[in-house]
């Protein structure tokens, strides 16, 4: 008997500060704006987004033991997320990013404060094999530290259990391009891609852009992989069924960019989760950033709700 999806979500928690420009946004003087903080990181965003989705989640990290902390927790629980392995710890459980948006609502500027990844490291090593044999996929933000991704992958490999992979910072996956070789899935944008490729892919046509990715993925030996084209649309392969597209975004006002990647990346799992073809599940991906470009969060807080009423999420 086939058992109901659940994902096994591993990444980071960030507090994010957000600058909102009011008017024309100016680097080297003073801005009129509104600022916020908000609940961020790329594990976060994604766990969040896949509970709103209606897919059963247990979330791996590590969160600073205070009020803020606790917030998060609280906020993660109330959307059904199975927090049993985040651990609490006195400073740097939580990273920090500072953003700066414009008046069109598009990135300006960022810094990013990486949390103390030591924790996670020991709860992996302790209890990375219980957390996967319990969940029936694996989403893992690639770019937390390479002894992290190398037993995650192993681990899933072992098990048998579908992986799939969104980077961070790169800083990890620049260096060790063989661990995009084993995911069944990986998702990235076209600036990443630019130096995956290690060629001008954001400046090429749709079809040279198809034609490269086939190119990379049949080298790798990767199962399918999506590359983001910001307000362009997606493209994607998948060697096993044949899969290879183009979607084009739908219309939405933009109001924040920010946490877009990690909305599309969750929609697209959920739908492969859920036994949708990579088009299909493009598509609900596609939908979700969207969604959540309209929102001032990092996440869309009426995700439940929308999915309601659209046919590609009647599952």
């Amino acid at each position: 008997m086939n058992l109901p999806p659940s994902v096994l979500v591993i990444g980071t928690i960030f507090i994010d500060c957000k600058g909102f420009a009011q008017h024309n946004y100016h680097p080297t003087t003073r801005n009129l704006g509104n600022i916020q903080f908000v609940h961020g990181g790329v594990g976060r965003n994604v766990a969040e987004n896949l509970a709103n989705l209606h897919v059963a989640t247990c979330f791996a990290s590590s969160v600073d033991a205070s009020a803020i902390g606790k917030e998060v927790i609280e906020r993660l629980q109330k959307s059904k997320i199975n927090t049993k392995y985040l651990i609490e710890t006195e400073q740097l459980g939580m990273g920090m990013w500072l953003a700066i948006l414009d008046e069109k609502g598009d990135l300006a500027g960022s810094i990013s404060q990486m949390p103390d990844l030591t924790l996670l490291q020991e709860l992996i090593s302790c209890k990375g094999k219980e957390m996967i044999g319990q969940s029936t996929h694996i989403t893992l933000e690639l770019d937390l530290n390479f002894q992290i991704a190398d037993s995650i992958i192993k681990l899933a490999a072992e098990e048998k259990k579908p992986i799939y992979g969104v980077p961070g910072n790169l800083d990890v996956l620049l260096r060790h391009r063989e661990l995009l070789d084993h995911l069944d899935c990986f998702i990235c944008n076209n600036f990443e891609a630019d130096l995956f490729f290690e060629l001008a892919f954001t400046n090429l046509t749709i079809a040279q852009k198809l034609e490269s990715l086939i190119e990379f993925v049949d080298r790798t030996g990767m199962g399918s992989m999506v590359v983001t084209l910001g307000e362009k649309g997606a493209v994607y392969y998948n060697p096993q069924t044949k899969e290879i597209g183009y979607q084009p975004v739908f219309p939405v006002k933009l109001v924040d960019s920010s946490g877009a990647g990690d909305a599309f990346f969750s929609g697209t799992v959920m739908g492969l989760v859920k036994g949708l073809s990579l088009k299909e599940a493009v598509i609900c991906g596609t939908k979700v950033a969207g969604w959540t470009i309209e929102s001032t969060e990092n996440t869309c807080l009426d995700l439940s709700i929308k999915i309601k009423e659209d046919e590609f999420f009647i599952i």
